[in-house]
């Protein structure tokens, strides 16, 4: 359907939070949309190449274009004081469980 990628990514769990970090070097904080929709977190972007020269390449790794992911996560989350940050080359992105203790009770 589209040529995106996946950037290399890692999901973990504290006891605080869940956690997203996502290896993607040569982006600013602006050029990643982060999304959560029905506990699944969306991130995407666009990582451009800057060199407009002609070359033959002998090897090629790093990828550029569009890039997309998507996480389920494994359980509810406090979406209002989840944080995003860009770091060094790594994008993290922390998720606050929900409380588990609240109980409705008729």
């Amino acid at each position: 359907r589209s040529n995106a990628w996946s950037p290399p990514t890692d999901e973990y769990e504290t006891e605080e939070a869940y956690v997203v970090r996502m290896e993607i070097a040569g982006m600013r904080e602006d050029d990643f949309e982060v999304s959560l929709e029905n506990n699944t977190l969306l991130i995407s972007g666009l990582r451009t190449d800057d060199t407009s020269e002609r070359r033959a390449y002998q090897q090629m790794e790093i990828r550029f274009g569009k890039f997309a992911t998507a996480l389920s996560l494994p359980g509810p989350v406090n979406a209002e004081k989840s944080r995003a940050e860009y770091k060094d080359g790594f994008l993290t992105v922390v998720l606050p469980k929900a409380p588990s203790d609240q109980i409705e009770v008729e």
